[in-house]
């Protein structure tokens, strides 16, 4: 077939095998013209190229076009200086080094490798968008920016947040001006395709790699349509293929993903430490010069409105301790209250502060609460502050600062029982040190433990947020202290914010994964959402979006694997895996099964402090199918050691808490309950002191169910 239908005929194959040393004529890059206007290209496909054949400035054959229409041009040419186009549709990476121009292209391409290190290192020092993309314009090598694309994120990734944020801005900034949308594809297709190498140095690197993918995808600089092109190219049991997935699965897929994956890297400049010296200055210098206007100023600059009750509470301490200027800085409240600088709520939690720490200032100022009531009095008749919502003062101010002293002391050593968890993974051994620390099990004491979990795992990585989980599901807090120390934990969040800018979005995930664990019923979350009015304040947002989480399709399975659980990767044990297992050898067991093999069963899941989750699934098989078998496993288990009278009493606590949704199918639950109960009694598995409906007068219902 000759060239002009668009084929090489057999004599000019022969030519170019000769003149190029390739056996494959379609490897050699062709640009000439036929006298029919048609190119032959690499692909072997006929293309019209008229439109392109002549220069539309003087009319003359483009350059590298190897003559104009009707000419053979440089079909023999061998000539070196021909160069792969990238933006050739038909473009070929993989042929670039096997180019006769690959020698000259290599040093030019390992000195940009080089300079482009330099300026992703510069760029994390300075964080000077303007210089990076000043210096990569400068390298006037667009072909390689890819490589640009590949160099900033892997670098980023093996830093800390900041840094990651900082690569996220600079490629929106560079993309489409100095970096094209082709390039920034092939950038993270390379990275994808080399995260089985960067797992080795970077162990995160499937999430962290997964949240960039999201990132791009979220700020328009990589096509959603990216993820599944790729993963169709890679193998199946690659990270790269794990990779796309969690970018999809894990972040694009959840309920307001692109909030989530905007704030996820953002780091505050601003500490709490920071923000209370320039308070604490600014004070200072007000006190001094008496400029209100310059005082309003460098609040407004703090930009931190959630924080204002510690102005609040640093001027009256201020005020107390220099009692010459409390005019002055009672007058600047009052004024910052009414133009509305500082909320009312603010101005209330700040005096709440004050109330708090009374007994200390005592100590350092004679007649610190007399004073301070002097200062509540003035601002109430001056109409800046509601004294009614205040706390009161305690009428036994020893009795109060050793309680103060004492709880200071279990959130101390909460503190190490959490970070010790977090290392060894022991839960038995969590159970110890609360029992101990907590003798009376404290209500207060179990949501002081649930914030100090909770806060502690904000601040570290997945598997911590995911042990914290895990282990609230097995403490079996009553509901109520749960919810207190999730109010506690919203209460907070403001100044927590400051040095965790996602903290909305990790409160709300652990609030909704409370709820799928069974921590807490549905209704606990209007309990928790009534203790702040408005969908504007902190728990109205974490409120609103663990709603949001929970009403999603497949949120329970979602939820659970939010932070990389519910498989068998998961750090700790998984609370659903073992209901499961539970759920499935007492059923073996119910229908004829060896009662040793299921006492092993039970031995072997390893989790004593669980095990009232088989006295509850037994005791309600017991009451929906009226066959005591499994009373006779429980008998066995007890008398063996096996399950303690705690562990009994827990189980027949959670079966009451749930008499009210199990009747609903068993008429006679209630009746059947009281029976077994006082059977529990004679037989020594139940104190005396048991009652039916300790648990479920008031609103202690639901922790465990």
């Amino acid at each position: 077939m000759n060239v002009t239908g668009g084929f090489i005929s057999d004599e000019c194959r022969e030519i170019v095998q000769s003149a190029s040393g390739s056996e494959d004529p379609m490897q050699i890059p062709i640009s000439s013209k036929s006298p029919r206007s048609t190119q032959v290209h690499g692909k072997g496909s006929p293309v019209n190229h008229d439109r392109q054949s002549r220069s539309p400035i003087d009319g003359r054959p483009k350059k590298g076009g190897c003559g104009g229409k009707g000419t053979w041009g440089g079909l023999l040419d061998t000539d070196s200086s021909y160069a792969l186009d990238p933006n050739d549709p038909n473009y070929d990476s993989s042929e670039e080094y096997g180019h006769p121009n690959a020698r000259k292209s290599a040093p030019d391409f390992d000195a940009f490798k080089k300079k482009a290190t330099i300026i992703v290192e510069e760029y994390f020092a300075t964080d000077d968008v303007d210089s990076a993309t000043n210096e990569l314009k400068e390298l006037a090598m667009p072909s390689y920016n890819y490589y640009f694309v590949k160099k900033l994120v892997s670098m980023a990734m093996d830093r800390h947040d900041h840094e990651k944020e900082m690569a996220a801005v600079l490629l929106s900034a560079l993309y489409a001006d100095v970096i094209d949308a082709p390039q920034v594809y092939r950038g993270f297709s390379k990275l994808v395709e080399s995260a089985d190498d960067l797992i080795v140095d970077i162990p995160d690197t499937v999430d962290i790699l997964a949240l960039f993918i999201a990132r791009a995808v979220v700020d328009d600089i990589l096509p959603p349509a990216f993820l599944k092109k790729q993963i169709a190219l890679l193998p199946n049991d690659s990270k790269g293929v794990e990779v796309l997935e969690r970018a999809e699965k894990g972040y694009l897929a959840a309920p307001m993903h692109a909030e989530i994956i905007e704030r996820r890297w953002r780091v505050s400049k601003k500490t709490v430490e920071d923000v209370k010296a320039r308070i604490n200055n600014l004070l200072i210098e007000y006190v001094t010069s008496g400029d209100k206007k310059e005082a309003y100023r460098c609040i407004k600059d703090l930009k931190v409105p959630f924080f204002h009750h510690e102005i609040v509470k640093k001027a009256l301490v201020m005020a107390m301790e220099r009692r010459q200027a409390e005019d002055r800085l009672l007058d600047l409240l009052k004024e910052a209250a009414e133009e509305g600088l500082i909320n009312s709520s603010q101005i209330t939690k700040g005096f709440d502060r004050m109330i708090d720490t009374i007994e200390d200032l005592s100590l350092d100022i004679p007649n610190a609460q007399r004073i301070l009531k002097s200062l509540i009095s003035k601002a109430t008749s001056d109409g800046w502050l509601c004294a009614s919502s205040l706390r009161s003062f305690s009428l036994e101010p020893r009795k109060k600062l050793l309680e103060y002293n004492f709880t200071r002391t279990f959130k101390l050593k909460s503190q190490s029982i959490v970070q010790e968890y977090f290392l060894t993974g022991d839960i038995s051994e969590v159970f110890s040190c609360i029992e101990a620390e907590n003798k009376t099990s404290s209500g207060e004491l179990n949501a002081i433990f649930v914030k100090r979990l909770i806060t502690l795992a904000m601040d570290r990585k997945n598997r911590e947020k995911e042990m914290a989980s895990v282990l609230l599901s097995s403490l079996c807090f009553p509901a109520d202290d749960v919810v207190n120390g999730f109010v506690m934990l919203i209460e907070s969040a403001d100044d927590t914010a400051l040095d965790n800018p996602v903290v909305v979005e990790d409160l709300a995930m652990f609030l909704a994964r409370a709820v799928v664990d069974e921590v807490l019923a549905p209704q606990h979350l209007e309990e928790v959402g009534s203790q702040f009015l408005g969908t504007d304040s902190i728990g109205g947002k974490v409120l609103q979006m663990a709603k949001s989480l929970l009403k999603a399709r497949l949120s329970g399975e979602r939820i659970l694997r939010c932070w990389g659980g519910g498989g068998s990767s998961r750090p700790g044990w998984a609370v659903e895996d073992v209901k499961h297992k539970i759920g499935k050898l007492l059923e073996e067991y119910e229908s004829g099964g060896d009662i040793r093999e299921a006492y092993r069963c039970i031995k072997e899941l390893g989790m004593p402090f669980f095990h009232h989750e088989v006295v509850k699934k037994a005791m309600v098989m017991v009451m929906e199918k009226k066959n005591e078998r499994l009373w006779g496993l429980l008998a066995h288990c007890f008398g063996s050691g096996l399950i303690t009278m705690n562990q009994m009493t827990k189980g027949f606590s959670r079966v009451e808490e749930s008499l009210d949704d199990l009747a609903l199918d068993v008429p006679d639950a209630r009746k059947q309950f009281l029976a077994y109960v006082e059977k529990a009694k004679t037989t020594g598995w139940l104190d005396s002191s048991f009652h039916y409906g300790n648990s479920i007068n008031g609103k202690d219902n639901g922790a465990c169910q």
